[in-house]
């Protein structure tokens, strides 16, 4: 009995995971539909908010991660007002005589700053007083957030929840077919001579000409076209604020286009070798795909290995089939 106990935990573990995911997403879902139905903001541009804030939380040191289903974070000093002196003010009354944020989105009288639904509906209200168009709402999220790539990635994030209907869009697919005869090891900051010195900022997957090249996650196409380092190259933005870049491809998907909603395994171009050296050398280096990934934290983007989340889609993928 115990040998058995110990090989069936795992998967019980593992099936428990999910069920709770599962109510995680049921429960955004539940706020971001109650607070459309009050301030007649959309849902899915709430959760466009949420998932962009909530990865902004993951991504810095400076703000704390979230602990509740909402993501969005107001500092004390936004909620409360900066010069209120209760920095945890839950009086909507005092709390607005001094010109701060919070309100009371679930009616108990108290809008507290850790509350999901005080929270959401603070946000929501917000936009709501700029209108409930979407040029409206484009308005009201510039001058929140005061960033023109801000406003395009949630934007952009809000075009794949209303496509998909859901937020359960954590799915990843491997760039390529795993039945391809493929390899690839991590070669992240290798050096790299060609374009002057810099280091490699990704993954090289050897694989044939002509394999075909896939999205790894739902996202957004933000490039199309060609660069004289990378050659023909397709850049998605993610629903995790993250741009995956595929580069040296030997073309483009049919129809194909910049604004393009994909979906995971998505096809998107094939291996090739372009622009992987000076004018004329295509064709004479090992075709592969350049994968990279950057993120972005509101402020700036970076760089970071792509090597073991491809090694963990792979493993996925692997586990699905």
């Amino acid at each position: 009995m115990l040998l058995i106990f110990s090989i069936i935990t795992p998967s019980l573990a593992t099936a428990a995971e999910k069920t709770d995911q599962e109510k995680l997403y049921e429960t955004r879902m539940d706020l971001y539909q109650k607070t459309e139905a009050i301030t007649h903001i959309p849902w899915y541009y709430l959760a466009a908010i949420d998932q962009y804030e909530r990865n902004l939380r993951y991504s810095r040191k400076d703000l704390p991660k979230p602990d509740g289903a909402i993501g969005i974070y107001f500092s004390p000093e936004i909620w409360s007002g900066a010069v209120n002196p209760n920095k945890e003010d839950t009086d909507p009354f005092t709390i607005h005589s001094f010109a701060g944020f919070g309100l009371d989105g679930n009616g108990d009288g108290k809008a507290k700053r850790l509350d999901d639904e005080d929270v959401l509906y603070t946000m929501a209200h917000f936009i709501e007083t700029y209108g409930t168009s979407h040029d409206d709402i484009k308005i009201a999220l510039w001058d929140y957030y005061q960033r023109d790539k801000t406003v395009g990635i949630i934007l952009g994030h809000m075009q794949v929840f209303k496509k998909f209907g859901t937020v359960a869009l954590d799915k990843h697919a491997f760039p390529v077919p795993l039945r391809s005869n493929h390899s690839y090891k991590n070669t992240w900051g290798d050096r790299r001579g060609w374009g002057g010195r810099r280091t490699h900022e990704g993954t090289d997957i050897f694989a044939s000409y002509g394999v075909p090249v896939r999205s790894t996650s739902y996202g957004i196409v933000e490039i199309k076209g060609w660069n004289k380092f990378g050659g023909w190259r397709v850049g998605i933005r993610d629903l995790n604020n993250t741009y995956h870049y595929y580069a040296h491809l030997n073309g483009f998907a049919k129809d194909l286009q910049v604004g393009q909603i994909v979906e995971p395994g998505m096809i998107i171009g094939s291996v090739g070798s372009s622009g992987y050296g000076p004018p004329g050398t295509a064709g004479k280096f090992p075709p592969h795909l350049h994968y990279g990934m950057y993120k972005d934290n509101g402020y700036t983007e970076w760089s970071f290995d792509p090597y073991p989340h491809l090694r963990s889609w792979e493993r996925q993928e692997r586990a699905r089939r």
